[in-house]
């Protein structure tokens, strides 16, 4: 989902605080969706969670009605559900979820509802008893997501993140999606930079405290190849393979990086697996901010 419209991304100390609670309503919301994950449900269940979480805290479900063009309409929904071989923006609807599928839900929340700022984050969630090829896919997606979040520190290029992404899904027998980036994000949905998840270290935009993006790498199990389907939004690997998706909103401090997406804890059928490489960035087993980093974080 793109569409770009530059405001300032500087935000003052007050800003940042709104844009952490947009922030962790996402967190959240995909924790409330994480209890819900079982076979039998429909994807269209899954949006009917979300969209009425959202509206129950004062916030508006970023996707529904989003990114209409002369093209295509505008998002159906107020959730990205993507199962299997879909590498994004799957459209919920009837598809009932079974045993051994996984499913990428991708949540963006604007709080407050009108003029607020967006929080985005999403997580691919076991449904049921996974594949070993899936469980392998996941953990390897999880770990891209954990390693690129690693590189982001002021003076690090974009660059070094797509690098180390792509360093290591192919290392693991995988491949990068190469269409679809992180990006910018703040009072806008979409902005500048674009982060892309593959590269060459030290090349790209220059990383600077205060800026706020997303790191959402898309990897395919089989070849990095997509296609697009009718509806102009749901996206496929060309050759069918499954591809997994994890997604964090992160903020350039004085001295490294804060996941602004950070959940409270850990994400049922996602990270509560025995099978689970987690990291400390990315989930919740690694200490949160001090409230010493976060005031240094927007001073």
């Amino acid at each position: 989902m793109r569409r770009l419209r530059r405001k300032k991304n500087n935000l003052s100390a007050a800003e940042l605080d709104e844009m952490r609670a947009a922030c962790q309503l996402a967190a959240e919301t995909l924790m409330m969706v994480g209890e819900h994950i079982k076979p039998g449900m429909t994807t269209d269940e899954i949006n009917t969670l979300v969209h009425d979480y959202t509206l129950a805290h004062d916030a508006y479900p970023a996707p529904l009605n989003y990114g209409g063009t002369r093209d295509r309409v505008p998002f159906p929904k107020s959730v990205c559900t993507s199962v299997n071989e879909c590498v994004c923006h799957g459209i919920p609807g009837p598809y009932v979820l079974k045993d051994g599928d996984i499913v990428n839900v991708d949540v963006t929340s604007l709080l407050p509802a009108k003029d607020g700022f967006f929080g985005d984050t999403s997580a691919t969630f076991y449904v049921g008893e996974p594949t070993p090829v899936a469980k392998h896919l996941v953990e390897v997606t999880r770990e891209c997501l954990e390693i690129g979040i690693a590189q982001v520190r002021p003076g690090a290029r974009v660059g070094d993140i797509g690098h180390a992404i792509q360093q290591h899904a192919e290392s693991k027998g995988c491949s990068v999606v190469r269409e679809y980036t992180g990006h910018g994000i703040h009072r806008v949905f979409h902005d500048e930079p674009s982060i892309h998840h593959y590269g060459r270290p030290g090349t790209g935009a220059v990383l600077k405290r205060g800026m706020i993006f997303t790191i959402e790498p898309m990897i395919n199990l089989g070849r990095k190849e997509i296609v697009h389907l009718d509806d102009g939004w749901t996206v496929l690997t060309r050759d069918r393979s499954l591809s997994a998706q994890f997604e964090h909103t992160v903020l350039v401090t004085r001295s490294g990086v804060e996941v602004l997406t950070r959940r409270p804890g850990l994400l049922k059928n996602c990270e509560d697996v025995p099978w689970a490489r987690l990291g400390p960035l990315s989930s919740a087993i690694g200490p949160a901010p001090s409230s010493e980093d976060e005031a240094r974080s927007s001073a």
